[in-house]
């Protein structure tokens, strides 16, 4: 496998500015949070007006993670070849578009346009920060695409509560409509200020935990390299329990009979449903940089290891006594404080395997991971119907359990071989087309 090598030229910027770039983009990804994680609020008020069934809202909900994820790659092409801000202020416009649609929706095919809409602005926000933060950060990836990643799981903590309030005093249309002008302003000035390094970054020694690449692979490499694809799959088997909880947390909830049940914690009093959205989004904002900070340290795979189990545990306590509105509080927040490691800690893998210099498209292809998770989210509202949410838990702890055996068990050492085993095949090539003066 040919592949180009990572230039190592000293940085062009001064020092702070990198740490700039990566601020303005965990402010981006804030303001696109509520796209995903504010979408529980609406299901049920929209269903009240319209009478559509949460199945077929949820699945505009489906509609917008496929075309946030399935087209990050394209735009990520963009990104590295035209760098992020004109993708960037595409993203602002069509976040805004979107929301603004979703306030006149009076029909499911409209809600449906509206969803794809957000979900290409979504994409084009999502893929260019985190990939702009791998290329700035090479010597601290984990923690770099997980307080970029975190911008995006910690951003609705700060804005569920003022939304919940609009939607019961003015409605959710209105909620929808002055939230969505909000966040796309903030995301297009924005995009005036970031950029790519001028030059590669050069990246950190390898250690014992933490082996990455001295190889720049292009897309069409990492597609047929089969680590690649076992990354997708586990990728897969943990997302989809995470999207299915974040899209139907509030309907679950109800079915528990908890929702507006009082929860007293740490001096606050809040209904269960709004004081688990929001401690959900703070610990999955604060659990992204914290188990990619980690990941720098102990390891990749060992990392995902402890957070997929953990993972498995808290659905295996919801399942159980998830009617009790306590244990539904934290077992939700804890179990979003590692689920939302994924997206930092297979962003940073990809980094660490296939090189920085394609590290935008690359990120973008095994993000689609997530698109292809979000399809059975659908799928959790019929089987709940039918076997009841201890059916769903159950399926979605299996997943967790397994990823985090496929973690340890096959993707650390398929990588470590993929890695070593291009590097010495580079540098025998390399020996080869040297000749004798």
């Amino acid at each position: 496998m040919t592949a180009t090598t990572q230039p190592t030229a000293p940085m062009a910027e001064s020092p702070s500015f990198r740490w700039m770039q990566l601020a303005m983009g965990i402010v981006c990804m804030a303001m696109i949070a509520n796209l995903q994680y504010g979408w529980t609020l609406f299901v049920d008020p929209i269903d009240a007006k319209y009478h559509w069934g949460r199945a077929a809202i949820q699945l505009a909900f489906t509609l917008f993670v496929v075309t946030e994820t399935w087209l990050v790659p394209i735009e990520a092409w963009f990104v590295d070849k035209y760098g992020p801000r004109i993708v960037i202020m595409f993203g602002g416009v069509m976040i805004a578009l979107a929301w603004i649609l979703n306030s006149y929706a009076d029909t499911l095919v409209l809600l449906y346009v509206a969803a794809i809409v957000g979900g290409v602005g979504a994409g084009a926000v999502y893929g260019t920060c985190v990939g702009n933060a791998l290329k700035w950060f090479p010597d601290r990836r984990g923690l770099a695409a997980g307080a970029t990643a975190a911008g995006f799981g910690a951003g609705a903590a700060l804005t569920v509560v003022p939304i919940a309030s609009m939607i019961a005093s003015s409605g959710y249309q209105s909620a929808f409509f002055i939230f969505g002008i909000g966040q796309g302003l903030i995301v297009f000035i924005l995009a005036f200020f970031l950029r790519s390094p001028s030059v590669a970054m050069p990246a950190k020694k390898k250690q014992l935990n933490l082996p990455q690449t001295k190889i720049d692979f292009t897309p069409p490499q990492v597609l047929r390299s089969p680590i690649f694809w076992i990354m997708y799959v586990v990728f897969v088997m943990v997302a989809a329990g995470g999207l299915m909880t974040a899209a139907q947390i509030a309907p679950i909830a109800h079915d528990f009979k908890i929702a507006n049940e009082p929860v007293s914690m740490l001096g606050f009093q809040m209904a269960a449903l709004t004081f688990a959205i929001s401690l959900d989004r703070i610990f999955d904002g604060f659990g992204r940089p914290l188990f990619g900070w980690i990941s720098d340290h102990i390891g990749r795979e060992n990392t995902m290891f402890i957070a997929f189990g953990t993972g498995a545990l808290m659905l295996l306590t919801l399942s159980v006594y998830g009617h009790i509105p306590i244990v539904f509080v934290l077992a939700t927040a804890v179990y979003f404080g590692v689920f939302g490691e994924i997206y930092s800690l297979f962003p940073a893998t990809s980094g660490d395997t296939f090189g920085a210099k394609f590290a935008t498209t690359n990120n973008g292809m095994l993000y689609t991971a997530k698109g292809t998770a979000s399809l059975l989210v659908p799928l959790a509202s019929i089987v709940s119907a039918k076997y009841g949410w201890q059916a769903v838990f159950v399926i979605a702890v299996a997943l967790n359990a397994t990823a985090a055996l496929l973690a340890l068990l096959v993707i650390k050492p398929i990588r470590r071989a993929f890695i070593l085993g291009n590097e010495a095949a580079t540098a025998e090539a390399g020996a080869r087309d040297v000749k004798p003066a």
